[in-house]
């Protein structure tokens, strides 16, 4: 298996272990870094597993390569196609942008970008996961983007997000042309996932040299009477 076949195992397994909780065939990252978990196959053992690291109604989101077939007990928050591109042969644009890397000081506007564009799972330590830039205009964070996902040879750009006052400028093509630089710069190699209905984000994507390699069922569950929690 190829492992951006099961980016969030696999993650949670090599370079991000030290985010990860782990209960026999579950893995998860501390909900406070971001809502992503994992197993190697799904299974109602595996599951079960995912249940003990859960308290109470908090969610999961799991990237599946099959539709969700949750066992009993279960609930389906939200489902979604995830498309997962990989960027192997980067194409600079021209937009330019004078960025900021952003600090534990700049969380509590990142939460809100985040709310209000709603690119995916983002927690009040994502920001640990890798670096993060910003574009500020007008005092105001305008746009930022960001490495989520780390496992051996490849890096997740994510999060990337701009305010809806400041669309259009190329904020987020200028963005990820340094998270891309230096991710290459490390010999790895650019990957991202997007909801498959995000025309505009797509587009931008395959115009920096993405290009889609598979699509994932974007599944958040969760199970309300959860199991007791597991060392």
């Amino acid at each position: 298996m190829h492992p951006l076949d099961n980016p969030i195992w696999m993650a949670l397994t090599t370079t991000q272990v030290n985010f990860a909780e782990t209960c026999r065939l579950a893995r998860r990252f501390q909900p406070e870094v971001t809502l992503l978990g994992a197993f190697e196959q799904p299974s109602r053992p595996a599951y079960e597993s995912l249940a003990c690291l859960q308290k109470g109604p908090e969610p999961t989101a799991l990237f599946l390569l099959d539709a969700p077939d949750l066992p009993t007990g279960w609930s389906i928050l939200e489902t979604v196609p995830l498309l997962q591109m990989v960027c192997e042969k980067f194409i600079r644009p021209s937009a330019t942008a004078e960025s900021c890397e952003l600090t534990e000081a700049d969380v509590p506007q990142m939460l809100k970008l985040v709310e209000l564009t709603k690119p995916g799972p983002f927690g009040r330590r994502t920001r640990e996961m890798g670096t993060y830039l910003g574009i500020r205009q007008q005092g105001r964070l305008a746009a930022m983007a960001g490495e989520r996902m780390k496992l051996p040879g490849y890096t997740e750009v994510s999060a990337v997000c701009t305010h809806p006052d400041f669309l259009g400028r190329g904020f987020a093509a200028a963005l990820m042309t340094e998270l891309i630089d230096k991710v290459i710069a490390r010999n790895g190699v650019p990957f991202l996932h997007v909801r498959e209905r995000n025309e505009r984000a797509v587009a931008l994507y395959r115009r920096m040299g993405f290009r889609e390699r598979m699509t994932f069922h974007l599944a958040v569950v969760h199970k309300p009477q959860t199991a007791t929690r597991a060392a």
